[in-house]
């Protein structure tokens, strides 16, 4: 082979050699989804009473274990970030939106062990899980690599028109969400003092008229918000807005899967009360157990990601209406700094923590 014929060669050796580390760092956020479960078992190793006193070692190796955890969610963000390109070709957009999607994996991993259940179907949640995310990377593998079209002003405007109504409806969830939440940091004062405030509530948002209102609310939500992460995710985005459609992607799962929990699976089928004793794993724990300590960071991050899903929303809104965006920016980060706070005070007090 002539020099001027290798100088053809290597290019395209190159070319192929690109395509292909493209396209295995495009599974880098079902790899770490795959990974989830893993994870989970391995701090549940760590924490068994069954392996002897716990040691410094073993603590280390559990607080690893269950930081690890959210790895996945925000490897997700950061690949979604990544892959963000003006014109992305078929195979660039499944991976950027498989990125998203690797965003919900506690709420999915959730969802595939109670469905599941409910189905009656006996196989391992893990064995569903890891071929449910090879057969996501196929899907992602399989697409071309030409480029898409632009989409439309018309769609564009559309998507705004939806974005207004998205709102409006949180607007009136937010009430509920508010009680929710500080419904669950009273638990800090003890079960009692939480089942009496949830039973004061309940009278109102159990009622015939306003529990269909709010699911139904709630599950709007999800299909408009789906349907706006759809659209935006095939758009160039800063990290604000990747922020914002993993964030409500989050959202959109952990609303399906907590009203699958509650409603079907607990209130339905099993006919269990969705107290403080349900929430916290009672007897044995979220933290002892190895099924529920999967709910410890699908808990922890639906909290952080509800109020950081609405202190994106408010940045938005706020930069429409004039206000200047350095201001914008730091009024959405104390929203997640708080978004943070309120995660870790829930979570240590269904956990076991008290005043």
């Amino acid at each position: 082979m002539s020099a001027f014929e290798q100088g053809r060669v290597r290019p395209a050796d190159n070319g192929l050699a690109n395509t292909a580390a493209e396209k295995l760092r495009s599974m880098i956020p079902a790899a770490g989804a795959m990974a989830y479960p893993f994870l989970l078992d391995a701090f549940h190793l760590a924490v068994s009473p069954a392996a002897g006193p716990m040691s410094f070692g073993r603590l280390v190796l559990a607080a690893l274990c269950l930081l690890a955890t959210t790895a996945a969610p925000l490897l997700g963000l950061a690949c979604a970030y990544w892959m963000t390109k003006a014109e992305p070709s078929s195979f660039e957009l499944r991976a950027r939106r498989l990125a998203y999607a690797s965003t919900a994996t506690p709420p999915l991993f959730v969802l595939t062990g109670v469905g599941l259940g409910l189905l009656h179907i006996p196989v391992s949640d893990e064995l569903v899980w890891v071929a449910g995310w090879l057969a996501a990377c196929l899907y992602v593998l399989l697409g071309s690599e030409q480029v898409r079209p632009a989409e439309s002003a018309a769609i564009t405007s559309s998507i705004a028109k939806w974005r207004v109504t998205h709102g409006v409806a949180a607007a009136i969830i937010l009430l509920y969400v508010a009680f929710h939440l500080t419904n669950h940091l009273l638990g800090w004062l003890g079960p009692e003092v939480h089942a009496a405030m949830m039973k004061a509530g309940r009278s109102v948002y159990r009622s015939s008229v306003v529990e269909p209102i709010l699911v139904g609310l709630m599950l709007f939500q999800v299909a408009i918000g789906m349907r706006l992460a759809w659209r935006w995710s095939a758009q160039p985005a800063d990290a604000y807005r990747v922020f914002q459609i993993g964030s409500g992607i989050y959202l959109a799962a952990f609303i399906l899967t907590h009203l699958n929990s509650a409603l079907i699976s607990a209130r339905a089928v099993h006919h269990i009360d969705t107290n403080w004793a349900w929430a916290s794993g009672a007897p044995t724990g979220l933290i002892h157990d190895a099924w529920s300590i999967r709910l410890v960071p699908h808990y922890a991050l639906g909290v952080f990601f509800v109020l950081a899903h609405l202190a994106s929303g408010l940045r938005g809104i706020l930069i429409a209406h004039g206000v200047a965006t350095t201001a914008a920016n730091r009024i959405w980060a104390t929203g997640l700094a708080a978004g943070s706070l309120v995660a870790i005070a829930i979570m240590s007090g269904l956990c076991g923590a008290r005043t």
